[in-house]
């Protein structure tokens, strides 16, 4: 069995985000011979291997976010020293150190570890809503392209329907199937090849 791998689209954290048209798949009218393709819509972000115009556009919103994302990696740099600092204060006071200037010390870093937590959780949260918002703007209007091509893609080949492998693989739905039925390389080819769509991107706003 081929197993499709996952490509997510990092924001500090593992965060994957998807346009409203995600993981629909292209589903033709059921006509032809009644063959069922399978295409891994997460291949089409591979640096090597994928869809030229749509890693570009994922691609292009790494800079827009590199300041928050810098930000949060310096924040989290500096929580995880505090945290180190913390375990040792917490240990006996050595020879000779006051107990109470080693628990004014511990408190004073327990309360910057506390406000650096609030500072980065709300940093993801602000950097989450801003990068799916862009990612529609800028990916959305490519993957509608992508989806009007598969259908195309569908019909020449003489397929009844193409299903989107990874998320059936991601549901449990997909146990095993004929490498055969896995157009994904050869989809991508073709859309790759085919003249610049009607698609635009959206600026930043």
């Amino acid at each position: 069995m081929k197993r499709f791998s996952f490509i997510a689209v990092c924001f500090a954290v593992s965060l994957a985000f998807a346009v409203s048209a995600f993981g629909q798949g292209a589903v033709p009218a059921a006509t032809g011979p009644g063959k069922i393709g399978l295409v891994n819509v997460n291949a089409f972000a591979d640096d090597k291997a994928g869809i030229t115009k749509f890693r570009n556009a994922l691609n292009s919103l790494d800079p827009e976010f590199k300041p928050i994302n810098d930000q949060i990696t310096t924040k989290r740099t500096r929580y995880q020293t505090l945290a180190g600092e913390i375990q040792k204060l917490q240990q006996p006071a050595p020879a000779g150190v006051p107990a109470a200037n080693n628990q004014s010390n511990l408190s004073a870093k327990v309360e910057e570890a506390q406000n650096l937590e609030i500072e980065i959780k709300r940093l993801q949260e602000d950097g989450k809503t801003k990068y799916e918002r862009r990612y529609q703007q800028v990916v959305g209007p490519i993957y509608a392209d992508i989806i009007k091509n598969l259908n195309e893609f569908a019909r020449q080949k003489g397929y009844a329907m193409i299903l989107d492998g990874a998320k059936l693989e991601e549901a449990g739905i997909l146990m095993g199937f004929d490498d055969k039925y896995d157009v994904t390389k050869e989809f991508i080819t073709f859309y790759n090849a085919r003249p610049a769509g009607t698609a635009t991107t959206a600026a930043p706003k």
